[in-house]
Formats: structure tokens, C-alpha cells, sequence
């Protein structure tokens, strides 16, 4: 289930207030190469087993917060540093 438009419009990121988009499939690929290969770890250090299958990317580009069943869990330790 998508975020929708209305929360995405008021959605940022808690760290440094820049607004977030739903991120592009090459940036979910790349997480799933990272998870397969037991590489990928979230801000707080915990190891992400499962690839997202579906997240915002914060305007920069560096980091990537993780939507569970529709919900986008905007924690910075929960976020993942790209």
C-alpha cells in the first residue's frame, strides 16, 4: 500500500526537516543487494535482513526511511544511509 499524496506532502525528514519522496526502483535494487548479501544496516547499527520493498528517499539523496505496510517508520535509527 502507497503512502499517500496528502501524508507525503507534509512528511520530512526528522533530522534535517528536507522533504521526502517515494524512492525509485534503483535505489530499492541496490537495497536488495545489499540485504542479500547481509550487508545492510540501519542508522542505529542493527543488521536489515528483509529489503524494503518500498521507502522515501530524503531530497539529498543519503537516506532512506523504510515504509511498513503503508506506515513510513520515520526514525532516524530506523533510517538507512545510502
Amino acid at each position: 500500500m502507497p503512502v499517500s499524496q496528502e501524508l507525503l506532502e507534509i512528511l520530512v525528514c526528522p533530522e534535517t526537516q528536507q522533504p521526502v519522496a517515494p524512492a525509485p526502483d534503483d535505489v530499492l535494487r541496490k537495497l536488495a543487494d545489499a540485504a542479500a548479501a547481509g550487508q545492510l544496516r540501519n542508522r542505529g547499527g542493527s543488521r536489515v535482513g528483509t529489503a524494503p520493498s518500498e521507502g522515501l528517499l530524503r531530497e539529498d539523496g543519503h537516506v532512506f526511511y523504510p515504509v511498513e505496510d503503508g506506515i513510513p517508520v520515520m526514525l532516524v535509527e530506523e533510517s538507512i544511509e545510502l
